[in-house]
């Protein structure tokens, strides 16, 4: 890949993925009850996932922890849903492809080839993220 990832763009492959510092390994299981990746000390209900790479870099770059950002392929185990906390405050349609669940989600591979944002873009969305904390509006519907 050579190129950074285009919003809205469903990746080629037609997978799933879930972006995150975690260091995970084929066969390991996410569960809900799990801390958030992006809220300190908050235990998140779902287990996200998204069909864009756009998306799932943003996860992967934004996500809590010290450690590389990480793309993982992942199969959900059982049924999803649209993720509310995008398609309803951001994006009517779900263009993202960004889904949640209840259930356990199953890593069957990583992506090691991604592209990640630009670092004006990263810094922009940092600002943006940290102004919505500021004005209370940082919210996550779990």
């Amino acid at each position: 890949m050579s190129n950074e990832p285009k919003p809205f763009e469903v990746h080629e492959s037609g997978v799933l993925f879930h972006g995150t510092k975690a260091s995970l390994s084929v066969g390991d299981l996410l569960v809900p009850g799990g801390g958030s990746n992006f809220e300190e000390g908050r235990i998140s209900n779902h287990v996200y996932m998204t069909a864009t790479l756009d998306a799932a870099t943003w996860g992967a770059e934004l996500s809590a922890g010290e450690s590389p950002g990480r793309i993982y392929i992942v199969e959900p185990t059982g049924s999803v849903e649209d993720d509310p906390n995008v398609t309803d405050k951001k994006f009517p349609g779900n263009p993202t492809r960004s889904y949640r669940t209840r259930e356990s989600v199953k890593v069957v591979g990583e992506l090691v080839d991604w592209i990640g944002h630009s670092p004006e873009q990263l810094q922009a969305m940092r600002d943006g993220l940290a102004d919505l904390k500021r004005r209370g509006l940082a919210v996550i519907h779990d």
